[in-house]
């Protein structure tokens, strides 16, 4: 099996981390792959020190048009059995192959981290979505029910211990609260901070970067808990973050999915999230999270109080969000899922 993945973003954000942490997995199991990436992605040394080939040239030219002639070229002297283009861009530039006329030609495959519109992946001959609802949609859109696929992402959780509070400027008896997340609108960072002012004893640690920081700065100001805030930029130490906070929260107006939930249930760290699409499907209120209405403020105040102050409470949401974990998203179980679909496709034609 030989896997050529298309990565054209050079963000932080969570399908590139995912989609770096997949070709690490499939590397270990021995898979060969080739990587299209900009050599200056946050991840493409880690990935070129693993001993993965990497195929930085394609995005060396700024024009589309050349950087697709690069990639069908591309393809033609790898020879890969299947594209897998990660996001709209890369199924864009993967072209379309057809095994009918062509059977040594690569079955393209697209992949859905959100509500994707399936007309903008019309090359590819299957598409992989995060969640089950995300699956559904697409055969609504009109997608053949065989041709789409169900993987859930997984965390990168490492054996990193607690980072010292002491080097975030946040005392040990405080009641830290961390978000993982990119500073965007539909985040919804601004009801946490609103939820902030009234909770006197806690600190946020907004971990991301992001177009708003400047308006969140702002309101903080305005809030008056600017001094209980702290704008960590983005961070490639999430587990420690995780072990050292005392809730994780994703206070999202939308989230498809949200691996940061699976990051705080693999960590052992309580989880409060707004029923966005994402955590409302998969979190089980008052059984492995906690969720509260979108934007509603006093409810997401309430919910962080009640984990602060409840003890049994917090051990009952982090004995069964480690469950929950173990049982279904695991690295090892993810990396099988993607190993045994791509084993399916070699009879495909």
């Amino acid at each position: 099996m030989r896997i050529l993945h298309i990565m054209a973003s050079k963000a932080h954000g969570g399908a590139e981390t995912y989609s770096t942490d997949v070709m690490l997995s499939l590397h270990k199991e021995g898979v060969d792959q080739c990587v299209v990436m900009p050599k200056d992605a946050p991840r493409y040394r880690e990935l070129e020190v693993a001993g993965i080939r990497m195929a930085p040239h394609i995005f060396a030219v700024p024009f589309v048009p050349l950087q697709r002639i690069l990639t069908r070229f591309l393809i033609a002297c790898e020879k890969p059995d299947v594209v897998q283009s990660w996001m709209r861009r890369g199924a864009a530039l993967a072209g379309k192959s057809s095994r009918s006329k062509n059977p040594t030609a690569p079955i393209i495959v697209g992949w859905f981290g959100g509500y994707y519109d399936p007309k903008n992946f019309k090359n590819c001959a299957h598409l992989v979505g995060v969640t089950r609802d995300i699956v559904a949609h697409m055969v609504k859109k009109g997608v053949p029910q065989d041709c789409a696929h169900f993987i859930p992402t997984f965390p990168d959780i490492s054996a990193l211990p607690p980072i010292d509070r002491a080097t975030l400027a946040t005392p040990r008896e405080a009641k830290v609260l961390l978000a993982l997340s990119r500073l965007h609108p539909k985040k919804g960072l601004d009801t946490l901070l609103n939820a902030l002012k009234d909770l006197p004893d806690a600190i946020a640690w907004l971990a991301g970067d992001g177009p708003i920081q400047r308006d969140l700065e702002a309101l903080a100001k305005e809030l008056g808990v600017m001094d209980r805030v702290r704008f960590l930029g983005w961070r490639t130490d999430r587990a420690a973050l995780l072990r050292a906070a005392d809730v994780c929260v994703l206070p999202s107006r939308y989230e498809p999915f949200g691996t940061v939930i699976l990051e705080a249930w693999a960590a052992g760290t309580p989880f409060v999230a707004c029923a966005s699409a994402g955590p409302a499907a998969h979190v089980d209120h008052e059984t492995t999270g906690l969720l509260t209405p979108i934007d509603d403020v006093a409810a997401l105040k309430t919910a962080l109080r009640r984990v602060l102050d409840d003890e049994e409470l917090r051990r009952r949401l982090v004995s069964n969000g480690y469950a929950a974990y173990i049982k279904d998203y695991t690295r090892e179980s993810v990396t099988r899922q993607w190993l045994a679909f791509y084993k399916s496709l070699e009879h495909v034609a």
